[in-house]
């Protein structure tokens, strides 16, 4: 029973290209409220939810991630499968976060092959036993979204690894990509089978999923989500490097809240949101969050922590004590540095090797006592690289072994077998110093690890020649850990010398100083645990969605740039009929309309209005029962001269300060201040700020003088118009003027000039002639047209006939003080016409006095 709407989803992503795999038979949907599960058309991207949240009391959670948190093995006699919960899995450790009677439920995919004969049997066991529910990926689809894709693509380049050449790290290659697609549309139908929309959180983990998002909002649009990136995510300038750049972002943009490590990931995240989709973030309260087609999305910053139960019971276990032992004897007299590191190209373990090499040739004197353990875990993905990376870390040990070592010492002990639990806390309890010298990694918590480790288990005996309350970390700064354990040494690994250095004056400290160090650090390991973070991301997650059942919501969209457009109950649309009803009924209507952005694209070039806007307006003009008027923050010279042909047109340029009634008519000055002296503070500072800053410009008015950064780049220009607000409300404290920002804008005016005010003194002036107003079309697009809006919303009866008609319009769907909105400037120039048409002609009585 798959959604069409689905297929047509993934061939537009892929080109058309069939889908791959057999059909699964589905397991019952959960669902604890009756309900019809209606099926979606090509064309209709409707929630299967109700406006109305359910009774249910108890919430549940859908976690997804790449695999489930479970062991399988065969059994003996070839009979089935035995599973058992993994312990060392983060999806199963952060329940203890969630609210305890919150039922958690999981979706991913098994370690081992199941045959497909078994896979319904297993599905069933797993959903009854451990609520979890398998994704069998057909063989074909999973070497390429995993090995291909996943590997080859998405994890190189989330770890700063561009493609220079086909033999590093490959060119794209699209049929990964749709492979990849095509699994994470595998996972979303298994979403759904389980999925009560109305009540369940969805927590989506990692790079794997990364277009789940899309799938899942796209069949529930009020669906509470939310997505957590492990690994680090790259600058922009690499990130957009990525042919499928802007899929991945905008179904990124399909969660409520998207968490992430450190804030460097973040920052680096919201400065692609800008630079490929124009999205600005804002920071309230604390909270980060970033408006995307009238929904807020939050930014979630907050690193993993560890499962202080699970290693504290570890360090009760009676081999680990034995263990710690042996290990004494075997290293006596000696200061053991210690690495724990999966085996890949980003962990740096060959520079950490250099690192040693050179602090026993720098510091002899620690030739023969300081040892390094290298604990390396077995290679996730396979390659080339991979390859020339043992080979050449294996080199290095024999090389150092040689150089520094005789027959009772080895300054190198490499292991690269499977380590227990057992015997990795023994190692972590007697080294002296753990060295992380990753190039780039996400978290990274062994130094948590070894931190808990060295501290003990309280009530037990202590093991260690130097004591389990002393510790020291030598950490690189490119881990997603090092910003939390602010008593480390941190390093560039890729500094040899600098490297070596920070290792001799870890171990070279005196005690006193590393078990302050050590103190430090374990108050915030044991207090961040990864159920605080688990906790905080799940209460940002209520936070986001609160308001999912209060707003309207609807999709919009193809292919992977479906999005859903959240606003509030009373915004809405604006039709033909119901304006052009209301315009026929009434007969003192006042227009007032702004320019830019509004009856003219942003984007054109030529800012002249076309001949089919000024038709439309001079036959509007040509009612006499209509006020119509242009109210812009041009220059009046502009403004006159294009719209001359419309001689009862009326214009209010440069935000109102200059106003004008018809063609015939001089210009009046509505303002009490007609002093600009100020214009010689102003215009050297934005004179500085441009010159500095390329693609800007300076726009010198009689009233006013505006930078425009419209043209500069995006990140540097938002940085600069910031600096420039700061700076000019600073020098301008004591004149009468105000300083603002708007779209890719700073401008400076004289206080009491806005567009509200000129909406008032309109309004006021046709009350004076005994037109009292029944009909008011208000439309703008930008920050200074809120004023506007916020004065016709709030007009009185005074101004007001008996029964008025008003509409507050703004272009684009965005958060507005106005009521209505229409899409583009092509929708206002539809609806003017609309009204136009509808206008009584001119007649020969209504030019005669």
């Amino acid at each position: 029973m798959s959604s069409k709407s689905y297929t047509n989803l993934l061939d537009l992503a892929s080109g058309n290209f069939p889908i791959m795999g057999r059909e699964k038979k589905m397991l019952l949907r959960v669902m604890t409220v009756p309900a019809d599960i209606l099926e979606l058309d090509d064309d209709r991207a409707n929630s299967v939810t109700s406006d109305v949240p359910s009774s249910i009391i108890q919430d549940r959670i859908i976690i997804i991630s790449n695999q489930l948190p479970v062991k399988a093995k065969r059994r003996p006699d070839n009979k089935g499968w035995a599973f058992s919960w993994d312990e060392d899995s983060l999806l199963l450790q952060l329940k203890d976060g969630l609210p305890e009677d919150m039922e958690v439920l999981y979706v991913g995919c098994l370690r081992v092959d199941v045959d497909p004969n078994e896979q319904d049997d297993v599905s069933q066991l797993l959903l009854d036993r451990f609520k979890c529910v398998p994704a069998f990926l057909p063989p074909d689809i999973l070497y390429k979204y995993y090995h291909g894709f996943c590997k080859q693509h998405l994890w190189p380049l989330f770890h700063y690894m561009i493609p220079f050449a086909s033999n590093h790290g490959g060119r794209f290659d699209r049929t990964l990509w749709e492979a990849y697609v095509a699994a994470n549309k595998i996972f979303s139908e298994k979403v759904i089978e389980i999925i009560n929309p109305e009540d369940d959180y969805v927590w989506i983990h990692d790079y794997h999923l990364t277009v789940l998002p899309t799938f899942l909002r796209r069949r529930f649009i009020k669906l509470r989500m939310g997505f957590f990136l492990h690994s680090p995510f790259p600058s922009s300038e690499i990130y957009r490097t990525l042919p499928v750049r802007e899929e991945i972002m905008k179904a990124l943009l399909n969660c409520d809240l998207i968490g992430f490590h450190t804030f460097d990931y973040a920052r680096h995240f919201l400065s692609c949101c800008s630079r490929m989709l124009g999205l600005e973030y804002q920071s309230r309260r604390g909270y980060i969050g970033m408006e995307y087609y009238g929904r807020t999305i939050g930014i979630k910053i907050m690193p993993v922590g560890i499962h202080m139960g699970q290693i504290q019971s570890v360090l009760k276990l009676p081999d680990k004590e034995w263990m710690v032992e042996e290990l004494m004897q075997q290293f006596e007299g000696k200061t053991v540095f210690l690495g724990v590191d999966d085996m890949d190209i980003f962990k740096g373990v060959d520079l950490k090797l250099l690192a040693m090499e050179q602090m026993l040739r720098q510091h002899p004197k620690w030739q023969g006592k300081a040892v390094l353990v290298q604990i390396t875990n077995p290679a996730r993905g396979k390659g080339k690289d991979i390859d020339e990376m043992q080979a050449e870390i294996q080199e290095s040990c024999n090389r150092i072994n040689d150089t520094f070592g005789n027959s009772d010492y080895q300054p190198i002990v490499f292991i690269d077998r499977p380590v227990s639990v057992s015997e990795k806390a023994a190692y972590y309890t007697i080294a002296e110093c753990v060295v992380v010298t990753a190039v780039r990694d996400g978290m990274n918590l062994t130094p948590y690890e070894y931190i808990v480790c060295r501290q003990g288990v309280p009530g037990s005996p202590n093991s260690g020649s130097s004591g389990p309350n002393r510790s020291m970390l030598v950490v690189s700064e490119f881990i997603g850990c090092s910003p939390s354990l602010s008593g480390a040494i941190r390093i560039n690994p890729w500094n040899i010398e600098a490297t070596a250095e920070a290792m001799n004056e870890a171990i070279s400290l005196v005690n006193q100083e590393k078990q302050l160090r050590h103190e430090k650090h374990y108050k915030y390991v044991s207090q961040h645990d990864v159920a605080y973070w688990s906790k905080s991301f799940f209460q940002d997650l209520e936070r986001a969605c609160k308001d999912h059942f209060r707003r309207r919501c609807w999709g919009i969209g193809f292919s992977f740039g479906f999005r859903v457009v959240a606003l509030d109950p009373s915004f809405r649309k604006l039709t033909i009929d119901t304006v052009v009803s209301a315009y026929v009924r009434s007969k003192n209507r006042a227009i007032l309309l702004d320019y830019d952005g509004t009856v003219m694209p942003q984007t054109s070039m030529n800012k002249k209005p076309s001949a089919e806007v000024i038709s439309i307006l001079d036959r509007l003009c040509g009612d006499p029962q209509n006020t119509v008027f242009i109210v812009s923050g041009r220059a009046k010279e502009s403004l006159g001269w294009w719209f001359s042909p419309c001689s009862k047109l009326g214009v209010a340029a440069e935000h109102g300060f200059f106003l004008r009634w018809s063609a015939d008519e001089e210009w009046e000055v509505c303002s009490q201040n007609n002093d600009f002296g100020w214009m010689q503070i102003v215009e050297p500072v934005m004179q500085l700020y441009t010159e500095s800053t390329d693609g800007s410009s300076i726009e010198k008015k009689e009233s006013a003088i505006v930078w425009h950064h419209r043209d500069a780049d995006p990140g540097f220009g938002s940085s600069q118009a910031k600096e420039m607000l700061d700076h000019l409300e600073s020098v301008l404290a004591n004149e009468p003027v105000a300083v603002k920002s708007g779209q890719f804008i700073v401008e400076v005016k004289p206080q009491g000039v806005s567009k509200g005010v000129i909406a008032e003194r309109i309004f006021a002036s046709m009350v004076q002639s005994g037109r009292p107003v029944d009909f008011v079309l208000c439309i703008g697009d930008d920050r200074s047209d809120e004023d506007m809006f916020e004065v016709v919303d709030n007009l009185t009866g005074n101004t007001l006939a008996s029964s008025t008609s008003i509409f507050a319009c703004t272009v684009g769907q965005k958060p507005s003080k106005a009521k209505y909105y229409l899409d583009d400037t092509a929708g206002v120039i539809v609806t003017l016409a609309s009204l136009a048409e509808v206008s009584d002609p001119p007649s020969a009585e209504v030019d005669s006095p």
